[in-house]
């Protein structure tokens, strides 16, 4: 099976299993799936879905699945990454700028009900289906308007069943802003600033985390909680604000001596020394 690797935003699978070769896991990527033919149950966030031929399911870093196969089934795996719709931002359409396809993917409502496309639908879903695996002997696949728009295309199929269903669309976009807004608030509490509890905080994937703020923010999670840290506690030892002591128990550190050999680490001298130089 084909796999994303870090020069790559789109990957085009087929395959057919009579057993799925992975346990329940999760992905640092975007998945579209189709079932070619075959039944089971796809087991996808705790939520047990029946699914057979024709089915389409949408995966998000969010989320950890996994098929149970009872007839051998062909799969066609749409895989990318969320570079894959910024950089094809000029051929989006005004709705999916505010409202992209990363977002929308993470609608609980398409984790907890199988879409049952109407006849119609269905057509035009394998048909555009089986025009993306013909493209894939292309070498530039992930640049291509053809391909871009065949996969939008999905989502506009995905959207109208879901109005037909009565489903509501609310989307689970992530707001940077807030993101920011909580690290500031709770930077004096170490344990509220790990990676484990912001990402649950934010319903994102642990393993997923570190890369989307990374990717948004240009620095990683660890550097940019250091800096701000840092920026804090200098602030207060040059204006004097408050004792070595005092400072140490306001972030968090188990004492002086923890929170000394953590400042000499980051700046390579003792905070004495701050006012010193």
């Amino acid at each position: 099976m084909k796999k994303l690797n870090q020069f790559e935003t789109l990957v085009i699978d087929e395959f057919e299993e009579e057993k799925f070769h992975l346990p329940t896991h999760s992905h640092t990527y975007y998945e579209i799936i189709y079932i070619l033919k075959g039944n089971g149950i796809h087991h996808l966030n705790k939520n047990l879905l029946p699914y057979r031929t024709g089915d389409l399911f949408v995966i998000s870093p969010d989320d950890e699945h996994y098929f149970d196969i009872k007839k051998s089934t062909r799969f066609v795996f749409i895989k990318f990454t969320d570079t894959y719709f910024n950089s094809n931002k000029k051929l989006s359409c005004d709705e999916f700028l505010l409202n992209t396809p990363e977002n929308f993917m993470r609608d609980h409502s398409l984790k907890e009900n199988v879409l049952r496309l109407d006849d119609t639908c269905k057509i035009i879903l394998k048909n555009t289906i089986e025009n993306i695996t013909k493209y894939n002997c292309k070498t530039n696949i992930s640049s291509s308007p053809i391909i871009f728009h065949q996969i939008l295309s999905i989502f506009g199929l995905i959207k109208e069943t879901m109005r037909g269903m009565n489903m509501q669309i609310t989307g689970n976009g992530i707001d940077n802003d807030q993101i920011i807004s909580y690290i500031h608030q709770n930077i004096y509490d170490p344990k509220l600033v790990q990676i484990k509890t912001i990402a649950h905080h934010f319903n994102i994937s642990l393993t997923y985390f570190g890369a989307y703020f990374k990717r948004n923010f240009s620095i990683t999670y660890r550097d940019y909680t250091n800096t701000l840290r840092i920026q804090l506690i200098e602030k207060r030892i040059i204006h004097k604000q408050m004792s070595i002591k005092q400072i140490a128990y306001e972030f968090g550190f188990t004492d002086e001596s923890h929170f000394s050999n953590y400042y000499r680490k980051q700046r390579n001298m003792k905070p004495s020394e701050l006012n010193k130089n």
